[in-house]
């Protein structure tokens, strides 16, 4: 197969295209990046590299590819928290070689807009000129705030997110050695049915592993009914398979992006802002 010419991100625009192709048509933008980087077979190791702002560098440059893919309308550029092939990219085969001229379109095409991004020669560095999908204002600020927390009082931050979200006696334990357990709590679904939930709290800016899933299953055996991992990173492909491994008890994994959600919907730790649009009809009999 010929060499994508350009940018290291290039690489995901076919992954990408056939992924949604393969999905119907659109996915959820966590659903088609672990897809791709299954795809890929992108190592545990390079999906733990992160940019010098933090994020994972993959899955910035997979965002990357997808922006370029809307720019030339491939996917569609108007559904946020959606990824949606256009009727162009529903039945588009790429090449390597069209890869490469796509890129060059997209080029000229932000050139001509005045929205040419930075010199980019991987799309690593840089977030793409305007948000990926999924992403939502204030999305880095807040997770900014929660990664500069000390250990303790993420966990504490967490703990609260806990009892905000239906658990009940949420203790933080703190315990080193304790095979990275940091709390417990209980979940009660109704009068009839409750749970012990073990919980592991991890500031991380890069990604939890499969083996870290695993290390934690091992604690949990025989203490909880279920565990969930919060990280402020991502989670590995790998590790998402490991936590719904057949057989074995399931780990929920809430990652940063999941986490920011949860705060904003509880409106915990930040304040709604209210913006005013201007009713342009009403003025019309004053003018």
């Amino acid at each position: 197969m010929d060499k994508i010419k350009g940018p290291q991100f290039l690489r995901f625009c076919i992954p990408i295209v056939e992924t949604l192709q393969d999905l119907g048509g659109s996915g959820q933008p966590k659903e088609v990046t672990n897809a791709v980087l299954e795809r890929l077979h992108i190592s545990e190791h390079e999906q733990a590299e992160t940019t010098r702002n933090g994020s994972s560098r993959v899955r910035n440059q997979v965002a990357w590819a997808r922006f370029y893919l809307a720019t030339v309308d491939v996917v569609d550029a108007s559904k946020r928290g959606v990824w949606a092939l256009t009727q162009k990219g529903r039945t588009l085969q790429l090449s390597p070689n069209a890869v490469s001229q796509l890129f060059k379109n997209a080029q000229a095409i932000l050139a001509a807009r005045s929205e040419k991004p930075r010199a980019v020669s991987d799309g690593a560095e840089i977030a793409p000129p305007t948000e990926p999908p999924g992403d939502i204002p204030g999305t880095r600020s807040l997770l900014d705030v929660l990664k500069s927390l000390p250990p303790e009082g993420f966990e504490r931050a967490s703990q609260r997110l806990l009892r905000e979200s239906g658990f009940e006696r949420v203790v933080v334990t703190g315990k080193s050695g304790d095979g990275g357990i940091d709390g417990n709590g209980i979940l009660q679904v109704n009068p009839f049915v409750s749970f012990t939930v073990l919980f592991q709290c991890k500031r991380y800016a890069g990604s939890v592993s499969a083996s870290q899933v695993r290390d934690f299953r091992g604690a949990m055996v025989g203490r909880a009914d279920k565990g969930i991992i919060i990280t402020t990173g991502t989670f590995t492909t790998e590790a998402v398979k490991e936590a719904r491994r057949d057989g074995a008890p399931p780990i929920e994994l809430v990652d940063g992006d999941t986490l920011v959600q949860m705060f904003e919907r509880l409106e915990l730790g930040v304040k709604p802002k209210t913006v005013y649009e201007v009713d342009e009809t009403f003025f019309e009999e004053y003018r």
